[in-house]
């Protein structure tokens, strides 16, 4: 009898183990503690939770009557409030995004503990044309703009103006890579002065890279942000696009400018026509630091270290 008693108490530790791994993120709502107090406790409510909420993140003084008169204005007013409501009707439990980021964080801290984050927040900001601006991290903490995952659930505010190609981005599905692709971003070491493109070509395929280790069951498009389209477009075309970098001397070129049709997100690259992918150097310089990282000894720690982006290509030895 004691066998099985043996491998009830292994089983039950195991599983103990597994929550821990998986609780050690907890995500503090701001968004929550905002709407849920009254107007006339407000200030005492966040001056009781400072502690708590105080980041440079969110930037909180309660004491300021002009910072309270801007945050009533802001909680009260009714286009978000209805953004609010919206938001929280799919996003009022997060404890699968806590599970997610437990374990992408145990997987950072293993691989690259300079990327692991200690506290956590969510807020609405109603503010939906800085697609960018989605997460923030600085200096361990990290703040989620939950309301730009819900843009699709708003349809009678017209998606708020957004693209189709931005409003599918805006989901569920994305939440967890993005939250870690800031992590990754807030730790790479850039060089001085002006960024060539393929500095930001290789930046990004620093982020890829990262990603794939501490998120081993996302799949590509979730990680490139591509439709299955746009990456079967991508592996086709490496080559071709390769190519028209080299004609076109772009990858040390400093005008970001007039490249960001080739950086940011969009329905296609223009300059290689409809049906192709956006943000296509993100997947050549992925494809770079997978090449870099297989042929060199290193670790990820010191990939992102590295901030000379020609040596990254050269020692890589990577052609399409």
């Amino acid at each position: 009898m004691k066998r099985p008693l043996i491998l009830l108490v292994s089983v039950m530790l195991a599983f103990v183990s597994c929550r821990s791994h998986t609780e050690q993120v907890q995500i503090h709502r701001f968004e929550h503690l905002l709407f849920s107090t009254p107007a006339d406790q407000l200030s005492s409510t966040l001056a009781a939770q400072f502690d708590t909420y105080n980041s440079p993140l969110l930037n909180l003084h309660p004491s300021d009557p002009d910072y309270m008169a801007m945050l009533h204005g802001f909680v009260s007013d009714p286009t978000v409030r209805r953004i609010y409501k919206a938001t929280d009707s799919l996003y009022h439990d997060l404890l699968w995004l806590e599970q997610s980021l437990g374990k992408a964080m145990q997987r950072a801290s293993k691989l690259c503990p300079e990327v692991q984050c200690q506290r956590f927040y969510t807020l609405i900001t109603a503010d939906f044309q800085n697609y960018d601006s989605r997460v923030f991290c600085y200096n361990g903490d990290m703040a989620i703009s939950i309301d730009r995952y819900a843009v699709g659930a708003m349809p009678d505010m017209q998606h708020f103006g957004l693209p189709a190609y931005l409003v599918r981005l805006c989901s569920r599905e994305h939440i967890l890579a993005d939250c870690m692709a800031a992590a990754v971003r807030a730790r790479i070491q850039v060089p001085e002065g002006d960024m060539t493109f393929l500095d930001h070509a290789i930046a990004e395929g620093k982020v890829l890279y990262c990603l794939e280790q501490l998120l081993p069951d996302q799949h590509d498009t979730i990680l490139l942000r591509y439709s299955a389209e746009q990456l079967r477009w991508m592996q086709d075309n490496t080559k071709h696009v390769w190519g028209w970098y080299i004609q076109n001397e772009v990858l040390y070129s400093s005008d970001l400018a007039q490249l960001r049709n080739l950086i940011d997100d969009a329905p296609k690259t223009n300059a290689f026509g409809d049906g192709s992918a956006p943000r296509t150097g993100a997947y050549i310089g992925w494809q770079i630091v997978r090449r870099y990282m297989k042929k060199n000894t290193t670790d990820i720690s010191r990939l992102l270290a590295e901030t000379d982006s020609r040596k990254i290509l050269t020692d890589s030895g990577w052609r399409p």
